[in-house]
């Protein structure tokens, strides 16, 4: 049986490609794009502030699935107007400076950008109505050393509890903190956190219900962050702040970044090895522990123990770091 086509047939030969316009590796310079700073972020739009102005802003295709985050400085294209209807494009995300993280849960691998380029990590944490959570504030801590930045503890509602009961168990790991007598609609004495913020880029993190937004608004008069209560009988607070929100302290003195009120804080981006870097002193004690070593309290012949036995640290920062070791380990349910 012959072939049905010969040679010289036209079925032989290559068939024509599909005219399409040829790729190129060129892409658009933005030599125009200008610096603006994300703000807020709410269903794939963008509020940037811009030279004092808020601008609207979507992502560009060319950014992919790039996230963009608030506290994000970004260079934008298009419309920067701020005219109602107008909307910019982010063409480019400047490299953060550090970058706050948390996962859904301890096994998960996805991890979650929650702000950018805060340097400072401020745990709000009630000492009454409701009452405080210390794994909240331990992996709060565990977070905030992961991404280098620096931590604070602020306890709000001091007119209802002694804060001295809490402060027992961090004053060994030197977390700064301060006190206020926040409690409704009263603002108190914020003197002492204002000195803390100030020059910083602050982030705000807690359970719903202690105090977040009331210091938010006591801060920025002008933020008018909406506040919420606490339900009398499952003790936990209701979430108002839906959406992080990045606000400037008056006369320009620093930013605040306040948070929802978050119920699980995952840490399986967090190592171990990361977490010593954040207490010197006592990385210097691991030098000669085994290999593998993860410091914990169960682990053999770890130079911390040895630290100990020879009176060469405190016993309690020890078990203070280990509990944020363990913290990471736990539950990521506060």
């Amino acid at each position: 049986m012959s072939n049905r086509y010969s040679e010289h047939d036209h079925e032989h030969y290559e068939r024509p490609r599909r005219r399409t316009r040829p790729r190129t590796k060129d892409r658009p310079s933005y030599d125009d794009a200008v610096d603006a700073r994300v703000v807020t972020v709410d269903r794939g739009r963008f509020t940037l502030l811009l030279d004092g102005r808020r601008v609207m802003a979507m992502k560009s295709r060319p950014l992919g699935r790039k996230g963009v985050v608030v506290g994000d400085h970004v260079r934008v294209v298009g419309d920067t107007s701020g005219d109602d209807g107008s909307l910019a494009r982010i063409v480019e995300v400047v490299p953060r400076t550090t970058t706050l993280r948390r996962t859904a849960d301890d096994d998960d691998p996805v991890e979650r950008v929650i702000v950018a380029n805060a340097d400072q990590l401020v745990v709000v944490t009630a000492l009454a109505d409701p009452e405080p959570r210390p794994r909240l504030i331990d992996r709060a801590l565990v977070a905030a050393y992961d991404a280098g930045m620096t931590p604070l503890l602020c306890m709000t509602k001091a007119d209802l509890a002694d804060p001295e009961t809490l402060l027992s168990t961090y004053r060994s790991l030197g977390v700064p903190w301060v006190v206020t007598k926040l409690k409704g609609e009263s603002a108190g004495d914020l003197a002492e956190l204002r000195e803390r913020l100030k020059g910083r880029t602050s982030v705000l993190v807690g359970h719903s219900g202690v105090g977040k937004s009331t210091l938010v608004n006591a801060l920025v008069p002008d933020a008018r962050r909406e506040v919420g209560i606490v339900n009398a009988v499952t003790g936990r607070g209701r979430h108002t702040s839906t959406s992080a929100y990045l606000l400037e302290l008056p006369d320009g003195d620093g930013w605040i970044i306040d948070t929802p009120g978050i119920r699980s804080f995952g840490l399986a981006h967090v190592q171990p090895e990361n977490l010593i870097e954040a207490f010197p002193d006592l990385e210097e004690m691991t030098e000669d522990c085994p290999r593998g070593c993860t410091h914990g309290a169960d682990e053999p012949e770890c130079g911390l123990d040895e630290a100990v036995a020879a009176g060469e640290t405190d016993p309690d920062r020890v078990e203070s770091f280990r509990r944020l070791l363990a913290a990471r380990e736990g539950a990521s349910d506060w």
